[in-house]
């Protein structure tokens, strides 16, 4: 088990690996429960497959827990996560009560862990409500927010105030998206594993062999977006400023995505991008599996552009993982893409596909402004947004909680 940590010594350094252990010696042998909604699909998931691995490893005893639920439970989700991003959405007593009905069933089959754990750490609007369900908890709850939920809708976010108020802490991605809560609120941007599967160093015949399998020709400039087919996500404003390049490049786009099991909106959004593309041969969408890492990876490491146009973002780790491979990045001006991308030197940020198109232009024809910026880029991920420092941050709040510090703030 020691040896995944020390794997990452030759790329942060051996002093980060002996303060991770320094900071996980006091928490060996606590109970930590991770919950949140999928397994397979968007960046909770992803994170959580390395974070609970890494923390067992350190000699936590760590478990991750998935809620179950029906559909009408992740249409009202999918509203919180849509109403949390500003969106005008309804919330009627109907909408509630299927919520805390599924609430309820999930806190009978999780209830005696929960509250027998440690720590409990909440990922997001869909298992928020288990808190107010587990009154004999013994340990400290936090609730990790991975929503830009810096304009919420009111009513939306009243609701779920009510619902984590009750909580010892809550995590953010970015100062700009905390909430007024009664508790203290710690920031801390997300991360990505350098050698996981859509991380690490491919072979040139994969990704060869990746594009062929998916008739994406070898020899054009690829422009590429990853991600869920959502609509928050602009697919549409990427086929549209992709279209505004006209025949003034040879550059093919790639709209590659899947869906989540919490995410009822997925194909309806599919089916749209499809309609959008209306047939262009140089336009490739993909529907992918959520266990394609691979297959992801080999995309981003062909593309000489990444793009992630999103008109609000959490934080992005599709940015992330193309800025890991040297990739410039053109970035909707939106929540945690800025955070990454800088204008003119790990990319651009535009609001418009006449921007996006414009910004394609010029790295298309300024080779050596991309491989800067590419360079730019990783060296930045490199500094700020591997697993290591991510670690490092949760294991320090852990430390903080249980020593009381989050009774002093609140005091204070």
């Amino acid at each position: 088990m020691i040896n995944r940590l020390l794997s990452y010594e030759s790329i942060v350094g051996a002093p980060a690996i002996s303060q991770i252990r320094q900071l996980a010696a006091p928490l060996e042998g606590a109970s930590v429960v991770h919950v949140n909604s999928t397994r397979v699909g968007g960046g909770v998931a992803e994170i959580l497959a390395w974070l609970v691995p890494m923390m067992q490893e350190l000699g936590l005893d760590v478990d991750w827990e998935v809620v179950t639920g029906n559909a009408a439970f992740f249409d009202v989700t999918k509203t919180f996560h849509n109403g949390l991003q500003g969106k005008p959405v309804p919330l009627p007593s109907s909408m509630i009560q299927a919520y805390e009905e599924v609430s309820d069933a999930n806190a009978e089959r999780l209830r005696d862990k929960l509250e027998a754990a440690d720590f409990v750490i909440i990922h997001d609007p869909q298992p928020a409500r288990l808190l107010k369900l587990c009154p004999n908890r013994k340990g400290m709850w936090v609730w990790r927010c991975h929503i830009d939920a810096s304009h919420p809708n009111r009513r939306i976010w009243n609701y779920l105030r009510q619902q984590v108020e009750g909580y010892n802490a809550s995590i953010f991605s970015m100062p700009s998206f905390a909430k007024s809560l009664p508790h203290p609120q710690f920031i801390i941007a997300p991360s990505i594993d350098p050698l996981s599967d859509k991380n690490r160093d491919l072979e040139d015949t994969f990704i060869s062999q990746t594009l062929e399998r998916h008739g994406i020709p070898n020899d054009a400039p690829l422009i590429t977006q990853v991600s869920r087919f959502d609509r928050f996500k602009d697919p549409i404003g990427v086929i549209e400023g992709f279209k505004l390049l006209n025949s003034s490049t040879d550059a093919h786009l790639v709209l590659a995505g899947g869906g989540a099991t919490d995410d009822p909106e997925g194909q309806a959004v599919y089916d749209e991008v499809i309609e959008a593309a209306d047939a262009d041969p140089r336009i490739h969408v993909l529907l992918l599996p959520g266990d394609a890492h691979r297959e992801i990876n080999a995309l981003q490491r062909a593309s000489v552009v990444v793009v992630q146009k999103s008109l609000q973002e959490g934080f992005g780790l599709t940015v992330t993982e193309a800025m890991w491979k040297g990739k410039p990045v053109i970035g909707g001006n939106a929540g945690g893409i800025r955070l990454q991308v800088y204008n003119h030197y790990t990319g651009f940020l535009v609001e418009s596909p006449q921007g996006m198109a414009l910004r394609i232009r010029e790295l298309l024809r300024h080779p050596r402004k991309r491989s800067r910026m590419g360079a730019t880029a990783k060296q930045l991920v490199t500094e700020n947004f591997l697993l290591v420092r991510h670690l490092r941050e949760y294991l320090t709040l852990m430390l903080g909680v249980r020593s009381g510090l989050a009774n002093h703030l609140v005091a204070q």
